[in-house]
């Protein structure tokens, strides 16, 4: 997630995840639709996701050292998921590639520049709330729910697609 300094010195948030962000992400499906397969070579993870093998190894190791992963060594060794994928939220994936949640960057931040910018205050708040929406979604968001086709839709969501429908708005 790119920051750059902003007029009044604070840093501009970027709406976008990484590549290597995507790359964990896509890696982890891969995982979670051999789940029962036992451990699957880096080369086949690769292949089915579409990866670098290279850029893939040091996921697969920094995903290791969160404890996402295992690693099993010898000649049917490879990767596989630690946990079952249904308790795998995405947010757990993508704060530990990326840091804090996109697409609004670190809650503290937005409540930072929400105390000292009173004239951009509301502006920041609906950035909070977005960050905070995007949030609920990727810590209630499994891996299993992803690999298992069309992601849930949330009630509020479907109330808002409603609200937006029937206002014409």
């Amino acid at each position: 997630m790119g920051h750059n300094q902003g007029r009044h010195g604070e840093k501009a948030v970027h709406l976008k995840i990484s590549q290597k962000g995507l790359y964990a992400l896509q890696a982890m499906m891969t995982l979670a639709r051999r789940h029962d397969q036992g451990a699957i070579k880096i080369r086949e993870i690769a292949a089915e996701s579409d990866l670098p093998e290279k850029f893939l190894e040091l996921i697969l190791l920094e995903l290791k050292n969160a404890r996402i992963v295992d690693s099993v060594r010898g000649a049917r060794g490879g990767y596989q998921l630690r946990r079952d994928p249904a308790e795998i939220p995405l947010s757990d994936i993508i704060r530990l590639v990326d840091g804090p949640l996109a697409p609004m960057g670190d809650a503290e931040q937005l409540r930072s520049l929400i105390a000292k910018d009173a004239n951009h205050r509301a502006l920041y708040e609906v950035f909070l709330e977005v960050r905070d929406a995007a949030a609920q979604i990727l810590e209630h968001t499994t891996i299993a729910d992803i690999v298992g086709g069309a992601m849930k839709k949330s009630p509020g969501a479907k109330s808002r697609a409603a609200k937006k429908k029937s206002t014409g708005a």
